[in-house]
């Protein structure tokens, strides 16, 4: 997934179980090997998109 400065990023993503209609599992952030669980789908796109997020402000602060 590309950020909006163009950079990609790679994202490994388990899924554990699933509930309620949705996902639960864990979520790598591969350029940074930082892992993190989430307890549904939305979770996890929110959890995408801050990553996209931030790193697209510490391009434009720099």
């Amino acid at each position: 997934m590309k950020d909006a400065s163009g950079k990609m990023n790679t994202f490994v993503v388990k899924i554990i179980q699933t509930q309620n209609k949705s996902w639960q599992g864990m979520i790598t952030w591969a350029d940074k090997n930082e892992t993190q669980y989430f307890r549904s789908a939305l979770e996890l796109m929110h959890m995408i998109q801050e990553v996209v997020e931030v790193e697209d402000d510490t391009k434009t602060s720099n």
